[in-house]
């Protein structure tokens, strides 16, 4: 399957069909939209939405005819692993990610319940989701770690490159998230990207957020309020849409690509 040569990444196949040309205007999108801004709440729900997008135009291009026809070609085999590695991957990170959010929101239902009824252990259920949130820092940052190493190891067909591409970005999107859900340090660009695409390195900040103000308004014990809770609640709420919508598209994308492993 031969490559491109309009578009900076040279990621797409050269097929005779708008569904590519779609797909590699998607991919710059993307990748113009995480240079022009910083990770928020918004920011990152809006690149859920669009990675959801793309890889619906993925599924699209996969089942061409003509793209069946490359990814039949015996010295894709390896690529087309590795593709299926990569979306298995993805799909075990939209999983600890909603797992973590369920959670979360399940313990601020628990304490707005305290707080409208103005009975109840309010100090308990605080300590309870403090405790759980440390648990989940430790879990994304050993996530994150090995996300690292496996997109260091990955090599992708030049060929398959737009795919490859596809879930280079969509892990560095789970790599934000989980930064941000942390209140860790978190990059501008995508590091990972930037590293696959040898672009400069920028320097990383931490950030404050919806997670990390009703974090220190628990730790210190100020005066709670039932709007910071409403806030983050609903902040979680839009984030577990964002990547259930994402998840079925991603597990239709990964069908199309057993499918064509199977032929």
């Amino acid at each position: 399957m031969a490559v491109s040569s309009h578009v900076r990444s040279n990621s797409c196949p050269s097929i005779p069909h708008p569904q590519a040309s779609h797909v590699d205007e998607q991919l710059a999108r993307l990748r113009s939209s995480e240079d022009a801004s910083t990770s928020s709440s918004s920011s990152i729900c809006q690149r859920l939405d669009n990675l959801q997008e793309l890889h619906e135009s993925l599924d699209k291009l996969i089942r061409l005819p003509v793209t069946q026809q490359a990814l039949a070609q015996e010295h894709n085999k390896k690529a087309i692993e590795q593709l299926l590695d990569g979306s298995l991957r993805i799909l075990d990170l939209c999983n600890i990610s909603k797992n973590a959010l369920s959670q979360m929101k399940e313990g601020l239902m628990e304490i707005q319940s305290i707080l409208r009824r103005k009975r109840g252990d309010l100090s308990g259920e605080v300590m309870k989701y403090l405790a759980s949130r440390k648990s989940f820092k430790k879990t994304f940052q050993k996530v994150q770690k090995s996300l690292k190493v496996a997109q260091a190891e990955d090599n992708n067909d030049e060929s398959l490159a737009v795919f490859g591409e596809a879930e280079a970005i969509t892990v560095a999107l789970f790599d934000s998230l989980f930064s941000y859900m942390s209140g860790s340090k978190t990059c501008g660009k995508w590091s990972l990207v930037s590293k696959l695409m040898n672009q400069k390195k920028v320097s990383c900040e931490a950030q404050a957020n919806e997670f990390t103000k009703v974090d220190s308004v628990f730790q210190s014990e100020k005066t709670l309020k039932m709007e910071d809770v409403q806030i983050l609640e609903s902040c979680i709420q839009d984030l577990e849409d964002g990547i259930e919508f994402l998840s079925k598209s991603l597990i239709k994308y990964r069908v199309s690509i057993l499918n064509s492993y199977g032929h």
